[in-house]
């Protein structure tokens, strides 16, 4: 689809936190190109008591949206309903762009209501039931990633291009760069491995002690590399542990800086480790290599990082796709079966730039 110049205001639905909006940047890229002279604005869920939502930490600057509308997750209460209703009316969107993650069918045509009371009549993003679910490909047993789903549901659009790397691109400013820098100081000059081996799900928690072993290995056989570790300002003293056998030189940037400085000091990096997490898919969206101990609490390839570099090792058990956020089965048999070896081994291709399309799924 052509630029069109004519639409004035785009709004556009997407909930969720730091990987859920990373995820969807091709798409905000996309409709950034087609209306070029939109103000655009992102239906979005804030944190209790936050000013902004998790979406503005992101995208930040960028331009890919102006402003920020609040929906409180799951309300059913007409007063709050009635009150972004009345939000929707005054701003008077030509557009409305469904970014939504996979929801009931129920719930998605509660939404295409909705917003059609709230006086939207052209709606993006919306298609039959089971087009809006993920596809699987039974050849490689894998599902549909997330940015590949959302780029097929905005074909109207055209192409999100979601393999090309500049479609990722969190266009950030100079001086988000130059705190990345400064927060690395003398690890700037050198080759850099970055780490974030914390998770606010305790399902996708690949723990301290495996961390620590697999950093020691790391540092005794990739001498001269230095270590940053990000994260959360409540990780840190995790990643601090987790670190504890790296004798090289590190930093501990966890809550020293925001995502999208955080962003700008992975970009600078030759590998990412971690858990499934949003610095996760800020790493794989810079194109930086990614070695993942992966959670089967969710279906193999959803939430893999998207390109060819990235060592994933998840173990299929027989409590796959449980969806926990804490896991509830005993041993948690998916995360504490992945060995210190596997993740040494999926470092080591990592390193020499093999390609990992074909991830490492291990029958348990």
């Amino acid at each position: 689809m052509q630029p069109d110049p004519s639409i004035r205001r785009v709004l556009i639905h997407r909930l969720g936190s730091l990987g859920d909006t990373v995820v969807a940047l091709p798409c905000f890229h996309l409709i950034a190109r087609v209306f070029p002279n939109a103000e655009r604005r992102l239906l979005t869920n804030f944190a209790v008591h936050a000013k902004a939502p998790a979406s503005a930490a992101v995208l930040g600057g960028s331009g890919l949206v102006h402003g920020y509308m609040r929906y409180t997750v799951g309300t059913r209460n007409p007063v709050e309903l009635f009150r972004l209703a009345g939000e929707i009316r005054r701003f008077g969107p030509d557009v409305v762009v469904y970014l939504m993650h996979i929801r009931p069918w129920k719930a998605i045509r509660r939404d295409r209501l909705f917003f059609r009371l709230a006086g939207v009549r052209r709606m993006v993003g919306f298609a039959a039931e089971e087009q809006m679910k993920f596809r699987f490909d039974a050849a490689t047993g894998l599902f549909e990633r997330e940015p590949d789903r959302l780029a097929r549901l905005m074909a109207e659009l055209g192409d999100a291009d979601p393999a090309n790397l500049s479609n990722w691109s969190l266009l950030l400013s100079a001086a988000e760069r130059q705190t990345a820098i400064d927060a690395l100081g003398a690890l700037t000059d050198g080759p850099l491995i970055v780490c974030g081996p914390g998770t606010k799900m305790p399902a996708k928690d690949w723990g301290q002690e495996n961390w620590q072993m697999l950093l020691g290995r790391i540092d005794a056989k990739y001498r001269g590399h230095g270590l940053a570790l990000v994260g959360a300002k409540e990780e840190f003293n995790g990643a601090e542990n987790a670190a504890r056998l790296w004798t090289g030189p590190k930093v501990n940037l966890c809550g020293r800086l925001a995502p999208r400085e955080t962003a700008a000091v992975i970009q600078r990096a030759k590998m990412f480790l971690g858990p499934d997490s949003g610095p996760m898919h800020l790493a794989a969206g810079a194109g930086v290599p990614c070695v993942i101990a992966f959670s089967a609490a969710g279906p193999a390839g959803i939430w893999f990082p998207r390109g060819s570099k990235h060592q994933i090792v998840y173990h299929q058990t027989s409590c796959s796709g449980c969806y926990l956020e804490m896991c509830n089965v005993e041993g948690h048999p998916c995360l504490n079966s992945i060995s210190v070896d596997e993740m040494e081994a999926a470092v080591d291709r990592a390193m020499t730039g093999q390609d990992g399309s074909r991830e490492l799924i291990v029958v348990r």
